[in-house]
């Protein structure tokens, strides 16, 4: 089963299964990018645009990306056929020339393995704006989980077939963002503890 054939599976099981508030996350994030006048966001992992309409909201510009076309189907159903999803893998990124003022990225980046880890991260970077902010979610290694099934790799456990997560701690996220202007990092809980990871690319 390829990539996009598991997560097709998974979604049509679970379909609105978070419901259709956004998470503290996406509130966050959106209050940090109104405050510093962002028109456009990129939403690599939309799922089925929950975390999509609190920007829109703030008069922001929502481009997402998505593996399931199931969940497409569904964002498109709640917030009209006029926003732009790309079909298609995170890794497969970019799927347009477009530069935007800020990105999202909610609890995916620690579904990946290393290199697609740092090839996300330096898409995502490529396509912001000088200036621009993206904010990514990872887990926590402090999550109840950090430790349980099959250990893959340092802190990177697959927890059941077909689902590997990457847990991290502040000295992880340092060695991944810190050439992505990171700027901050948070600690937030959610369903899981994440950590929440501000970046700002420099203006030339």
């Amino acid at each position: 089963m390829s990539k996009t054939e598991f997560w097709e599976a998974n979604f049509q099981d679970k379909q609105e299964m978070w419901g259709m508030a956004p998470a503290q996350s996406a509130v966050l994030a959106s209050d940090l990018f109104a405050a510093e006048s962002i028109h456009n966001v990129l939403i690599p992992g939309f799922g089925y645009g929950r975390n999509a309409q609190v920007f829109r909201d703030k008069g922001m510009d929502v481009t997402g990306i998505e593996i399931s076309q199931t969940a497409i189907d569904l964002a498109r159903k709640h917030a009209g056929p006029a926003m732009t999803i790309h079909y298609g893998s995170v890794t497969d990124m970019p799927f347009d020339d477009a530069i935007y003022d800020g990105v999202f990225c909610y609890a995916l980046i620690h579904l990946l393995g290393s290199g697609e880890r740092a090839k996300l991260v330096s898409d995502c970077y490529r396509q912001l704006s000088p200036g621009g902010l993206m904010v990514f979610t990872a887990i926590s290694k402090e999550a109840h989980t950090y430790g349980q099934g099959k250990l893959l790799d340092k802190d990177r456990y697959e927890i059941h077939a077909g689902v590997s997560m990457f847990f991290y701690d502040e000295a992880s996220i340092r060695a991944e963002f810190g050439q992505a202007g990171l700027l901050e990092i948070r600690e937030i809980h959610e369903n899981f503890p994440f950590f929440f990871i501000i970046c700002r690319k420099d203006i030339a």
